[in-house]
């Protein structure tokens, strides 16, 4: 656990002059599995795809296996694209309707490992569908002909067959129906238990999160605001944000995330601008959090949060119904 597998230093993305992600810094281990929380907007997609340079940054650097991810050359990064996968949030859109399951599965083969004979193809083919729970003679079919569960565990089939050693999964559950959740959830565990691979796990869903993470990331208008390990997190959130989404997930009626919401969301549409983000929002907002953006400080061992008040533990909130 010395050198971490991915780390990620000062990174920031741009939409023009808009910054989606900024001050982004956080290390991802072997075997482990980051959660990545926050509303819709805050920036958890853009950042998964600035990692893997699906989307270009503006600073920072990604360095993975000795390689920086934003500044290398195309043809430094090919080599590494097999040991970085991704799963889709949609699993039918992820697939080309036009390709049966084996041709979908085979195309990074033939990318990676052109050596590989056409019966040693439909031998690996077959293991990785069985693997996920199909039959290896699914892989005559096409994704038409698939439910949106079994379609995801193709998409989880086509993103391990290269055995990556970073798979990044932005919110691949969230379309399918509770029971077929947890079937993709153990799924997913028993694969990195048999892989050491490291994720990133992208959700809105706090419980799956809490479920599979071994630290949690929290975003809100594009920044971290508190980054910790899973039990200290869910138990004492430092965050007045976090506090809210905590709140609003035990509730039946999230009165708190949408008192909390009521306001226009502060994405950051003037990059620059002072103060902390979430202060038209905040119950305990002082003076300085208009002027000064709160840096990610460690107020715990590998506890982390960006708030002025942080240093005073954990502040319970009242959120108005």
């Amino acid at each position: 656990m010395n050198h971490p597998l991915l780390k990620v230093t000062d990174l920031r993305v741009n939409f023009g002059a808009q910054a989606a992600v900024r001050d982004m810094n956080f290390e991802l281990f072997a075997g482990e599995t980051l959660g990545i929380v926050g509303e819709s907007g805050s920036g958890k997609s853009t950042l998964a795809r600035a990692i893997l340079r699906l989307l270009r940054s503006a600073q920072g650097s990604v360095e993975f296996g000795g390689l920086d991810l934003v500044s290398c050359t195309a043809s430094q990064l090919r080599p590494h694209r097999r040991d970085l996968q991704i799963v889709f949030q949609d699993p039918q859109a992820s697939l080309n309707p036009r390709m049966t399951v084996g041709e979908a599965l085979a195309e990074p083969l033939k990318i990676f490992e052109p050596g590989l004979k056409p019966l040693e193809q439909q031998q690996r083919i077959g293991a990785i569908l069985e693997r996920v729970g199909l039959a290896a003679a699914m892989a005559a079919r096409y994704p038409h002909e698939f439910s949106g569960g079994q379609c995801q565990r193709i998409g989880i089939a086509r993103a391990m067959i290269l055995k990556p050693k970073l798979l990044v999964c932005d919110e691949p559950v969230s379309s399918l129906d509770v029971s077929i959740q947890g079937q993709i959830i153990n799924l997913l565990l028993d694969l990195q238990r048999d892989t050491a691979m490291a994720m990133l796990f992208i959700s809105h869903n706090l419980a799956v999160v809490r479920q599979l993470s071994h630290r949690v990331l929290v975003m809100y208008a594009g920044r971290p605001v508190e980054l910790g390990a899973r039990d200290s997190l869910f138990a004492a959130p430092l965050h007045p944000y976090t506090q809210a989404l905590l709140s609003a997930a035990r509730s039946a009626l999230p009165s708190a995330l949408r008192t909390a919401a009521s306001s226009e969301i502060p994405a950051a549409a003037d990059p620059e601008s002072a103060g902390c983000a979430f202060r038209g929002r905040c119950p305990i907002a002082l003076p300085i959090c208009a002027s000064r953006v709160p840096p990610l400080s460690e107020v715990s061992p590998g506890h982390w949060a960006a708030c002025h008040r942080s240093h005073e533990g954990n502040i319970p909130l009242s959120f108005p119904a």
